[in-house]
Parts: C-alpha cells; structure tokens; sequence
C-alpha cells in the first residue's frame, strides 16, 4: 500500500512539473513573412508606391517600407511579388452567401427554399464564401440569408476556426420585412408560405425582431424598407414602401444601443425617405436618389452601397411591364450613383453577389462603376479602406499598413490603368495564410 501511495506521488510530482514547464515555457514565435511588392496600393493613399517590402509578423502586417532601405528579418519567408500589383484584401458590402443566382428555369428563388434542404444550402453557402476568397475577397458583408434561418452564423464559425476556408463575415441573418413585403409569393392564401425574410409588425415586433437576430450573432440588421417596383403612370419608378417611421426607429433605436448598425434595403421614393429619417446606417440599392435624399444622406453621414451589377443583367422581355420596370431600373440608377459621386456621398463596394451565380466574377463591380464616373482609385478604396470604415475595422482591415491584419492580394497589371484586371487576382493572402498564389 506504501509502494502504490509513493508511486502515485511520484506520478502527480511529474505531471505537476510537466503543467508549470509548459505554463512557464514561451510560446513560439510567430511566423515572418516578407512580401516584396512592385507596386503598392495601399488601399489609403491617393498614389501607389513602388518597390515597397511588406513585413509580416503571424496575422499582422509590422511595417511597410521602401526596399532600398530596409533590412530583412532573419530567417524571413519572402515572397516576391516584385512583378505585381499589390494591394489590401478586397471587401463586398453586400453579398448574400446562401443564395446561388439562382435560375428561373429551375424554379428561381421559391425553389431555392422550398426544395433545397439547409443542410445543401449550407455546403452551397460555404463553396460561395471560398470563390469569394480565392477572387481576393478576404471580407464579405453579407446581408441575409434569404429563408436559411442563422446558417450564416454557422458559416461564419467554420471559417473563424478553420474548418472551412473563407473571408472574414460580417453577417445579418434573418433580415427583417413586413406583411405583404417579401417572397415566397403568390401562392394560394389559404397556405401559410414561408418567407424569405423574419416578419414584423409594428413597433414593438419589429423592435422584437432585431433583438432575437443580435442576440442570436448578427453584425449588421438588414431591413427592406421598399418592396415591388414598377413604372408608374407618369413613365417614373415606382417602389412599395414597407416598414412606417416610427417601425424602423424601433429597429435602429434598439440596433444602436447594441453598439451595432442598421442596412436599409430602399430603391426610391416614400419607403428610401422613411430608411434615411428612420436613422438607417446604409442605403443599400438605392436606384432612384432624388436630391433631398442626397442632402440628407450628406448630412447624416449615411453609407450608400448601390449594386450595380445585378441591374444590367436577366432582363424581362421589353415589351412586358417586368421588362419595362427591370429597363427603367437600370435607366435610374446609373444617373443616382454619379449624383450622390459627384455630391460626396460615402459610397462602398457592393455587388449583391448571389442574385448573381457566385461562378461569375465578383469583381465586374468596379467597371460598372469606373464608367459611371468613379476612378480607378476611387473605386478600389470603396472596396477597402472605406468599407473598412463601414464595418467599424477602420486601420484593421482594407490597407496595407502596420497594425492591420495581413489580408494581401496581388494582380498582374496595372488596376489604375485597367480596373478589369481585378477580375483574376492572382495572388490571395488572410491572415498571414496565403490562399492563392499563380505568381512565380
């Protein structure tokens, strides 16, 4: 009994000494990465930069200097990217992961709810996010799931602990509508049809509503504060208004005191003036902009995502009243973008990626907005710093400077140049971690 008792404090002495070696012990070093870049755009200043070498310490970037003057850490990985173009993780203001650009010819968006098991939406979801990264995408704000629940909650804690590869998610769940004021639709009345998005009613519900979507991991509420749109009597565009005033400021009265923002899905008209006097963040869409809507958004600070793409594209046949609506749309929206440009309205990156196929490239955003009056520079910093400071990860994210996570992706040719060469990013790093790398 004496040898048993003395073994087993011998074994516990062992396992005590072994705890307090590795409690005492240093942690190992981070990883050093060195990135020698031909030519910088460091998704903050006016200019590029040339021959600049990128130190990187395990997820975060240490210091960027010139090459003639700086020393090289010892036993420094480098990567020569002395022939590219680089710059700071690309980021999408608003993309919807669990949606597939889905086709009409195979049931369009009811099917996607209807016949798609979550469990094939999910896996759906999470090739979505890894096309985003490999297109340079390393951060996606991604508003709604569009009848998916809080699938992406799930997405995004896969990816933050590495099971998946995928950007860093800034996530609205649910999104908030009306009755009357979203799909699946048309069905008989006597069905209860689910819905693409949580309904509320009222003051009290919709401020219910926001508070079960924060408490369960969203980022951002997303609220659609207009519907249907059509061409009124007068030739003009025409858009349902949802949620009255006094509803929305429920929504972001309670959003706010959560130390969170509120995105307003609004084309024009009754419901866009109710999303800007209702407090809304962001104007997402925003298709028709008379001028009292911009000198407000001016004066309020409020971010404008327009989303061109998706306005060009899958048209109805012209001679349809949906073909006339979808013509008009895009006839509004180009002259609204270069108003609230030319007035200095914040504007950041969106491309509603999932009403378009993920396999087409998230990029194509930046023509449309380059030939509607944007520069090139202009329009690569709505993707970066200024969408950064959107997302309230200003310095952290979308530049390439000290202290700023290591998101870094690289292109052969000149963006300012040609902004179409960022539809084939070549080169993709998160966090340290490359992704992607085509360049020798």
């Amino acid at each position: 009994m004496k040898i048993w008792i003395s073994f087993l404090a011998v074994v516990s002495a062992v396992a005590v000494v072994n705890v307090v070696a590795q409690q005492s012990s240093p942690p190992p070093a981070p990883q050093v990465t060195v990135i020698r870049a031909g030519t910088l755009i460091d998704g903050k200043s006016d200019k590029p930069r040339r021959d600049q070498v990128i130190v990187i310490r395990g997820d975060r970037i240490e210091s960027v200097s010139d090459a003639a003057t700086v020393k090289l850490p010892a036993d420094a990985a480098v990567i020569d990217l002395s022939k590219a173009t680089v710059l700071p993780g690309l980021i999408d203001g608003h993309t919807h992961i669990f949606l597939q650009g889905e086709d009409p010819a195979e049931g369009g968006y009811d099917a996607n709810i209807l016949m798609q098991p979550l469990s094939l939406r999910a896996v759906r979801a999470a090739l979505a996010a890894k096309r985003a990264l490999e297109q340079g995408f390393t951060t996606l704000r991604d508003v709604e799931t569009e009848g998916a629940g809080y699938g992406d909650v799930g997405i995004k804690q896969a990816i933050e602990r590495g099971y998946i590869p995928g950007p860093r998610l800034f996530i609205s769940t649910r999104a908030i509508s009306t009755t009357g004021g979203y799909m699946l639709e048309g069905y008989a009345p006597e069905l209860q049809m689910p819905k693409g998005a949580q309904i509320a009613d009222g003051p009290v519900e919709a401020r219910k509503a926001a508070r079960e979507q924060l408490d369960h991991g969203a980022d951002w509420i997303k609220v659609y504060m207009t519907h249907r749109s059509w061409v009124g009597k007068n030739g003009e565009l025409v858009s349902q208004p949802t949620f009255t005033v006094e509803e929305l400021k429920a929504i972001v009265d309670e959003t706010h005191g959560w130390g969170k923002k509120v995105a307003c899905h609004a084309y024009g008209g009754i419901g866009l003036h109710r999303a800007l006097d209702g407090g809304c963040d962001s104007i997402e869409h925003g298709l028709d902009l008379d001028d009292a809507a911009i000198a407000q958004m001016l004066k309020q600070g409020t971010w404008y995502v327009p989303t061109l793409s998706p306005y060009y594209k899958d048209w109805a046949p012209a001679d349809t009243p949906n073909g006339q609506r979808d013509r008009l749309r895009a006839a509004v929206h180009g002259p609204s973008f270069q108003k609230a440009l030319k007035a200095g309205v914040k504007i950041v990156f969106g491309t509603d990626m999932g009403g378009i196929a993920w396999t087409e490239p998230i990029a194509q955003e930046f023509p449309r907005m380059v030939e509607s009056g944007m520069s090139p520079m202009d329009a690569i910093q709505s993707a970066t710093s200024r969408a950064a400071t959107m997302l309230d990860m200003d310095g952290k994210i979308g530049v390439v400077a000290p202290g700023a996570f290591a998101d870094i992706v690289a292109v052969t040719g000149d963006p300012l140049r040609d902004i179409k060469v960022l539809e084939s990013v070549d080169f993709v790093m998160k966090d340290g971690q490359v992704f992607r790398s085509n360049l020798h």
